[in-house]
């Protein structure tokens, strides 16, 4: 919800749209106004050379399309081994068969059948977590080793992509290490891997731009995902964004003959790309790319101010998008037992003060809309610290903890 709840000129702008055209067929190689304006707006702001857009449903479909749009980029080139694709250790990528196999989470995979033979893992670029000792430059060039190591091993002949988040949201708001992005995009490079770019949280004004891979971090990926904030969640859409370089591969006959045979019923709803637009519109007319590059800061500092207590081991992210990861001993940052159940709870009693936060295990994710003001962030801040500290006073009564 980026841009708050109740906008008025959102609910026009999807109702006038369904009015006009509510649906059309786009098998037929034709399109509507909505379509084409989003995916020139979306190819004004992307990085690069990212000039083209495949609409879909959500972030899990987006990724799910990188993958096939790699797979037969690649194909068409005349390298059809280049399948495997490197993940990280908590990457979060979505619940389709295929993404869900990119996830790296244990959780996500038991009971499931996976898709083993395609997807590999490198560790999760984790400084709270990095071995004891490790300067954080260190831990840096093991990192990016890890993954040229990786590629080098598969083959390189054998490696389509790299997928990564900027920040990898679900696995817990983990900030990579200063250079981690370029350096693994130059590993990237050097082996004609593709790099995407999973921007379905970052994308659309979290971190105060409308994507962090160049502006923040910079980094031009080969493709972009996107969705969630693509329209402030008021409907439901997800873009890929792809380079002129795979784009001329796929489309001429240069490269041989067949076509992309990928799509769905939704693939550029109309109505969903209506909102998109209006959504852009509003970001772009109350600056609120530029009041998260001013709050966001202060966000982050009033909310570091929770690391005086003795439950919380570290405060982290970036602008709207942070968290604060709760530990039973600092000194060792040895966690609760999973009985605690110490982020829900934390989250329980923030929600009766009228907070709502995201526990995942331990942990306590903010990720607000982006309208948020300095009043606000001071309040948030105030009934989380309030809560934790009933939450400690109830485990020390308890004998739990302490």
């Amino acid at each position: 919800m980026n841009i708050g709840y109740g906008r008025e000129e959102m609910a026009q702008a999807i109702a006038q749209q369904i009015m006009r055209v509510p649906y059309f067929n786009t098998f037929t190689d034709t399109t509507t106004p909505p379509v084409a304006n989003f995916a020139a707006r979306l190819a004004e702001v992307a990085p690069g050379p990212l000039n083209h857009v495949f609409f879909s449903t959500g972030g899990s479909v987006a990724n799910d399309s990188a993958v096939r749009i790699a797979h037969h980029y690649f194909s068409r080139l005349g390298r059809p081994s280049k399948k495997k694709i490197i993940s990280r250790v908590k990457g979060y990528h979505g619940s389709t068969y295929l993404t869900s196999s990119l996830t790296g989470f244990d959780d996500y995979h038991e009971h499931f059948h996976t898709m083993s033979e395609l997807v590999e893992f490198v560790s999760c670029p984790y400084p709270y977590r990095r071995p004891d000792g490790m300067s954080l430059g260190a831990f840096c060039d093991s990192l990016v080793q890890e993954l040229e190591d990786k590629i080098v091993a598969l083959g390189a002949e054998n490696v389509a992509a790299f997928i990564a988040e900027p920040i990898l949201g679900s696995g817990g708001v983990i900030v990579p290490p200063e250079g981690y992005h370029r350096r693994t995009w130059e590993v990237c490079q050097k082996y004609d891997v593709l790099y995407i770019s999973d921007e379905v949280v970052t994308g659309f004004g979290r971190l105060g731009h409308w994507f962090a891979s160049e502006d923040v971090y910079g980094v031009v990926p080969d493709m972009i995902t996107s969705a969630k904030g693509i329209t402030s969640g008021y409907l439901p859409l997800g873009a890929t964004l792809l380079s002129d370089q795979i784009h001329e591969v796929m489309s001429s006959e240069t490269y041989g003959a067949g076509y992309f045979a990928h799509g769905f019923t939704y693939s550029g709803h109309p109505v969903a790309c209506a909102a998109g637009l209006m959504n852009m519109e509003i970001i772009e007319r109350d600056g609120i790319l530029e009041h998260v590059r001013d709050a966001g800061p202060y966000f982050e500092e009033r909310l570091a101010t929770l690391l005086d207590l003795p439950i919380v081991g570290d405060v982290r992210g970036s602008h709207f998008m942070l968290c604060a990861e709760f530990v039973a001993d600092k000194e060792t940052k040895a966690l609760f037992s999973d009985e605690v159940d110490i982020g829900s709870r934390i989250a329980k009693v923030a929600e009766r003060r009228g907070l709502i936060v995201r526990p995942l295990g331990h942990l306590a994710v903010l990720s607000p809309p982006l309208i948020l003001t300095r009043a606000e962030i001071d309040e948030l801040v105030e009934m989380l610290r309030a809560s934790i500290v009933e939450v400690m006073d109830g485990l020390l009564r308890d004998g739990v903890w302490g």
